[in-house]
């Protein structure tokens, strides 16, 4: 069986920036028919990545590259990647259908093909409507619209679901997944880790701009430490008797506790031996969220991410 080449690949990608190295020699490749996210804390380097992939920054070292070609390489750039990296309000003389009609006039795209993306992205009825005043779950869409004019085997997408209602999450999951299952490949960078667990088959983390984790998602959901989550009256004499018993502590908002490896079942017998109270227990799942978490930040620390 004959393995299918990536759409995307990443090598050694470096970015140096007034003397200090934000991504550090970065490698990963995308997939076609796959849903890659690309998640990291704030400042990890994934915008900065994402900007040297499209050709809109200069990396100092390293290299990535569709079908072998360089993004500024490429002849027909709206026929080979559909990129969308910031929601324009558009021309505000415009209509949704003129903006699009505009793009595909570039690369000779038919209006018809204008039309079917309108009707792809629910917009059909509001193509009419001048661009600037749709709101922001129209305008996310009217760029997934310009992104998909050329039809590109894949798509980069920062921050898809921000700023989305529930009804819109649900649409852009769906989305996601139905280009996914047609073959094209999506990169994804969203800091919605419990959305995007939902659709993402395969997970690129980074971290002060270098990969700490790749792979496929379950994967990565099963390296997460769960536990249970204990608040105890007395924490300093229940972790003393959790350790001694062989067990992780991490203490956490001054009385509680999360102690990986032990079951609810076995804290609170401890605690009872201990004649401990404990005001809180329950057990922590493991997820993509705790993964992240766990790679980033240590066991149990739930620091910020972007």
């Amino acid at each position: 069986m004959t393995a299918t080449a990536p759409a995307l690949v990443v090598e050694g990608l470096t970015k140096v920036y007034k003397g200090r190295t934000v991504v550090d020699a970065l490698t990963f490749d995308v997939q076609p028919g796959r849903v890659t996210g690309f998640v990291g804390p704030n400042g990890a380097g994934k915008t900065t990545t994402l900007l040297m992939v499209l050709g809109l920054a200069t990396p100092a070292a390293g290299s990535a590259r569709f079908a072998g070609k360089a993004y500024r390489e490429i002849d027909h750039p709206l026929r080979a990647v559909g990129a969308v990296l910031e929601i324009a309000k558009g021309h505000p003389g415009r209509s949704g259908r003129d903006e699009l009609r505009c793009q595909a006039a570039t690369h000779d795209i038919p209006d018809s093909r204008v039309d079917e993306l309108l009707d792809l992205v629910g917009l059909a009825d509001a193509k009419g409507r001048r661009s600037a005043e749709y709101s922001l779950g129209m305008r996310q869409r009217l760029a997934l619209a310009g992104a998909m004019l050329g039809d590109p085997p894949i798509l980069i997408l920062d921050e898809p679901l921000n700023g989305l209602d529930p009804q819109g999450i649900r649409w852009m999951r769906g989305f996601m997944t139905e280009q996914a299952a047609a073959g094209k490949a999506i990169l994804v960078s969203s800091h919605q880790l419990t959305e995007l667990q939902h659709v993402a088959t395969d997970m690129v983390v980074i971290h002060k701009g270098k990969a700490i984790a790749q792979g496929p998602v379950a994967d990565l959901i099963a390296s997460s430490q769960a536990g249970t989550w204990a608040r105890s009256a007395d924490p300093a004499t229940l972790e003393r008797a959790l350790v001694a018993a062989g067990f992780s502590v991490l203490r956490q908002d001054g009385d509680g506790m999360r102690v990986t490896g032990a079951t609810g079942a076995q804290v609170a017998q401890i605690a009872l031996e201990e004649r401990v109270l404990v005001t809180e227990l329950y057990p922590l799942v493991a997820n993509l969220e705790q993964a992240f978490f766990d790679l980033v930040d240590g066991p149990g620390d739930t620091g910020g991410i972007a």
